[in-house]
């Protein structure tokens, strides 16, 4: 240990041991045994003294340097450091408070589309809109809470004030899930407030913590920076990846008020974001905290400004053209910051066509969501929900990351292929097009698995005998049979320019029993003929309304008919007790997860039935016996969500290819100077994405797999023409940009080189 770093700690010992009188009078090379052991001991005790002394050099040698540029500058305070390191402590509290924070967003929206859809009772369309609204909202606000850092209050206050109305957000959305607060109205307005008070906390954040945990690192530590960088990402993904694969359990595995747990799937993730705002109160005194120093972003805007304004007043023939447009800035700008603007226009323009790959991505927690609860979780060993698949995304980039920097990419390069970044960017959009591809398919296979639900103009009937002798049943020119003690088949009839009620004639040993019913369009009905009894020559009916969709959130529903006097409520596993009648009365349907259920009434065991994925069941309770007869009203999904991960690769892959390599090439492109400005413009792209799968679901009313095709070559056609940009695209040589920033600042970089975009541009650059 001592021998493996021999030359440094002999140059710290020589320099330190005439003052410490240890050995002080032989070198390494002819010290005895005794002394090397002195020396070990007296190194590592001072490991940590050594850190701070390098430190403190590094301190002095930044004041003398900025003395001998001419500038006053105060001496940075002395940081507390991990032993026997150089990293200062305050990164511990911002990492935690990264992990606590992306737990608390990724966990509230992995279940978000599905308390949309099944608690406030959307439709697919209306959910997805709003949660691509509340998207879209989270990336407009980074620039909001950007400008306010850099010009008014600080990362550090910033980071405080927009966390406590991050939690407010929580809190307020958690109360909106309680189903005995208010009606729905309440419930939606509560919803909304608490969206959008999240939307400006983790917005307004995100461009800050990341930039000031780099703060905390003084110039000159360039690797452990890195270093810092790379674990803050795996804070976030770790958050990501937790929270998606626990709330979804917290939701469906525990039940509030007789249903699906909303309120806890949101009130965990609102915990997880107090104790990240503890955590970083919890380390004030440990950071160090860099003043406002003006936003780049606003003197860029301003810069660009005042050229247009100027060019519209001197649009004269009379005045001399300028080889660009933003050279009407010139006199009020300097020639520097306008090159720079020029440089980053270069790259924005490349931004424009890039909302379309988010439109498509950012699909993943809405429409695909809802696509799963169509489907079946059944993996033998285990089950999985359907907002759990969300948990691929994470999973796969962190495999498919080092497989594409180690393996394909150099691959690509021996083959002799100029695979550039624009290359791999467009290469990203196909994809995600084929993805939404594959995505369609499996939609197809899916509505083939549907039930026919009755369309405009019709309605659908099905009869139930519950007597003891088979019915001959007639409606319109149609007859069957159905035998006692079972259903027949639903059955759609045309209800255009028909009287209503409607009648159906049974007929049972040659007599006839006519029943009168309603029915309306799209409607789906039961009909049940039953014997009174004590009455055996009589025979009696009544209509009942079926579901015309699949039980949500991919669940099996479940109703009781009663046929026994004696049996006043029924219990279905451990769900809540239901009233039933004896008067073949039929209940309402109730929610229950897959799996073997017992049916008892009070400690009678009437029987045990199996209820599958978005299946719907009619459970008849048998007269004059303690029985059961279960109906099957609608099946069970057949479609396993294994079929999903093809999508969820290929998404992925794009994701590796477009967004990771799109942050690369933007940061080569553009002075140091100018990267908080791409970074804004890198989150707008990701914002407007979502408005665009908000106008989409709302103004287009079309089949699912459909506008999954849609998407695609939407997106092709973007990929045609984002390829002709790129290909008329002058790539700037990034030695150049660093070369002309030394000339310019001096050799110390900038801390906004190791600033990431938005603190992580959420989960499309959590590597």
């Amino acid at each position: 240990m001592l021998l493996a770093g021999s030359r440094s700690n002999t140059r710290f010992w020589q320099s330190d041991r005439t003052k410490r009188g240890d050995v002080s009078s032989c070198g390494l090379d002819t010290c005895s045994w005794k002394d090397l052991k002195r020396l070990q001991r007296f190194v590592n005790c001072r490991t940590s003294e050594t850190a701070s002394a390098n430190m403190a050099k590094l301190e002095k040698e930044n004041m003398d340097t900025a003395m001998e540029d001419g500038k006053s500058s105060a001496p940075r305070k002395r940081v507390k450091t991990f032993c026997g390191s150089n990293y200062p402590i305050s990164i511990a509290f911002i990492v935690v408070n990264e992990f606590c924070e992306r737990f608390s967003y990724y966990g509230m929206k992995a279940v978000l589309v599905l308390y949309f859809r099944y608690f406030l009772h959307w439709n697919n369309n209306t959910a997805t809109s709003v949660y691509h609204a509340f998207s879209g909202l989270c990336y407009f606000t980074p620039v909001l809470g950007a400008i306010i850092a850099d010009s008014w209050l600080g990362k550090f206050k910033t980071i405080i004030y927009l966390s406590i109305i991050y939690v407010l957000g929580h809190v307020v959305k958690s109360i909106g899930a309680l189903p005995d607060v208010g009606g729905h109205t309440v419930h939606v307005v509560l919803a909304m407030v608490g969206l959008g008070l999240i939307a400006l906390g983790t917005g307004g954040i995100k461009p800050c913590v990341a930039a000031f945990g780099g703060d905390q690192f003084h110039p000159g530590m360039d690797h452990e920076r890195g270093k810092f960088f790379s674990i803050f990402y795996l804070s976030i993904n770790a958050g990501s990846l937790i929270s998606t694969f626990v709330t979804p359990i917290l939701r469906d595995d525990v039940q509030c008020f007789g249903a699906d747990c909303y309120a806890l799937a949101f009130g965990v993730p609102a915990i997880l974001m107090v104790l990240a705002l503890v955590v970083f109160i919890g380390g004030s005194s440990t950071y160090t905290k860099n003043p406002p120093e003006g936003n780049v972003l606003v003197n860029v805007s301003n810069c660009i400004g005042f050229a247009i304004k100027n060019r519209w007043n001197h649009r004269g023939k009379q005045f001399p053209k300028r080889d660009h447009w933003l050279d009407w800035a010139k006199g009020n700008y300097n020639d520097d910051l306008i090159m720079e603007v020029k440089m980053v226009l270069r790259v924005l323009f490349l931004y424009i066509p890039l909302p379309m790959f988010w439109a498509l991505f950012d699909q993943q927690g809405s429409r695909w969501t809802l696509q799963a609860t169509t489907m079946t979780g059944d993996f033998g060993a285990f089950v999985l929900k359907p907002d759990q698949m969300q948990t691929i995304n994470p999973i796969l980039i962190l495999v498919l990351i080092p497989i594409f920097d180690v393996a394909i990419y150099p691959l690509i390069r021996k083959c002799g292929i100029n695979f550039s970044p624009l290359r791999r960017m467009a290469v990203g959009m196909i994809l995600a097009a084929l993805a939404f591809v594959a995505a369609a398919l499996v939609q197809l296979e899916i509505d083939k698995t549907l039930p026919d639900f009755p369309s405009s103009g019709e309605f659908s009937l099905r009869v139930i005998n519950a007597g003891a002798h088979p019915l001959n049943i007639q409606f319109e020119n149609d007859q069957f049979d159905v035998a006692n003690m079972s259903a027949s088949v639903h059955k759609s009839f045309n209800i255009v320019a028909k009287e209503k009620p409607f009648q159906i004639v049974a007929f049972r040993n040659g007599t006839m029993f006519p029943c009168s019913f309603n029915a309306e369009e799209r409607e789906s009905l039961t009909v049940i003929f039953y014997e009174i009894p004590d009455e055996p020559l009589s025979l009696q009916c009544k209509q009942e309304n079926d579901l015309v969709s699949k039980p949500e959130e991919g669940m099996a529903a479940v109703r009781f008919v009663g046929g026994n006097s004696e049996i006043e409520t029924v219990n279905i596993g451990t769900y809540s007790p239901v009233n039933v009648s004896g008067d073949y009365s039929f209940t309402d349907y109730q929610l229950v997860f897959r799996g073997n259920h017992e049916i008892m009434s009070g400690d009678i065991f009437l029987g045990k039935v199996f209820l599958d994925f978005g299946a719907a069941y009619t459970i008849l309770l048998k007269p004059d016996e303690f029985g059961i007869l279960m109906i099957q009203d609608l099946p069970e999904n057949s479609i396993n969500l294994a079929w999903q991960v093809p999508q969820y690769f290929l998404l992925t892959a794009a994701e590796v290819m477009f967004s990771v390599t799109g942050l690369e090439f933007s940061y080569s492109q553009a002075p140091t100077s100018m990267k908080s400005v791409l970074q804004a413009g890198w989150l707008l792209t990701v914002a407007f994405g979502n408005v665009i799968v908000l106008i989409v679901a709302e103004g287009a009313n079309m089949e699912q797999w459909v506008e999954f095709i849609l998407f695609a070559c939407l997106l092709f056609v973007v990929f045609i023409i984002f390829s002709i940009m790129a290909y008329f695209y002058v790539y700037v040589d990034p030695s150049n940009l660093k070369n002309k920033e030394k000339e310019e600042k001096g050799s110390i970089s900038s801390l906004d080189d190791f600033k990431p975009i938005a603190a992580e541009t959420d989960k499309q650059t959590k590597v």
